[in-house]
């Protein structure tokens, strides 16, 4: 899966996208990134197409997931690792990100509206254009008060 033309690593996401959820770990188990099981959750549509291809361009070199656009919405990825991740412009509408690590995630554009992210650390963290209204999030999970305030005001709801 290394190294194809964009034509063949289009097919080649898609046939990932079309197995079943233990095909999908195997598969990222060989490349070496077992690491982002998540992968192992996500539908097959055109933004999720376009996410797999960026895994399995350069497998080797990935450091930080590469979510940008991806469709991620009504999973369950309750502790999962993003730290660093790109996610601008994902959809995370109604998503579980329970006790997740979000470390200097950049949420740009990104809809969390309805999403769970209780417990969650957000130091660092991107909140430009982030949709986030009725989204969950706890107290101390490592917002600064400006950022408290403005996802207050666009509808986010802190739980203590």
């Amino acid at each position: 899966m290394l190294n194809l033309p964009t034509q063949d690593l289009r097919y080649t996401a898609i046939e990932f996208l079309e197995k079943s959820p233990l095909q999908r770990l195997q598969i990222l188990k060989q490349l070496g990134i077992a690491r982002y099981d998540f992968l192992t959750q996500i539908r097959l549509n055109e933004p999720n197409i376009i996410c797999i291809m960026r895994f399995f361009k350069y497998p080797s070199q990935l450091k930080f997931p590469n979510l940008i656009g991806a469709d991620l919405s009504g999973l369950i990825l309750d502790g999962v690792n993003f730290i660093r991740g790109n996610l601008s412009g994902a959809n995370l509408q109604g998503s579980s990100l329970v006790n997740a690590d979000l470390l200097f995630a950049n949420f740009t554009k990104a809809d969390l509206r309805n999403a769970d992210l209780r417990g969650t650390s957000l130091n660092e963290t991107i909140w430009l254009e982030t949709l986030v209204d009725k989204g969950q999030l706890g107290v101390g999970t490592g917002l600064d008060y400006l950022q408290r305030q403005d996802l207050e005001q666009r509808g986010a709801i802190f739980n203590s």
